[in-house]
């Protein structure tokens, strides 16, 4: 029987990228345990259509 676990797959997404006004997106998916972080994720990741690193916030 499988275990049911706290991690979950969550969906980052560029802040600055919205706010260019540049087509598409910029996103990234990854897990996190629920249970140490319930709050929502920042992380700062690169952005291949703007070329630097920028703020990715997870999304629901």
């Amino acid at each position: 029987m499988a275990k049911k676990g706290n991690r979950v797959q969550v969906i980052l997404e560029c802040t600055e990228h919205k706010e260019s006004g540049m087509p598409g997106t910029s996103r990234y998916i990854t897990t996190k345990n629920r249970k140490n972080t319930p709050e929502r994720l920042e992380l700062k990741k690169f952005n291949s259509v703007l070329r630097k690193v920028t703020v990715h916030k997870e999304i629901k």
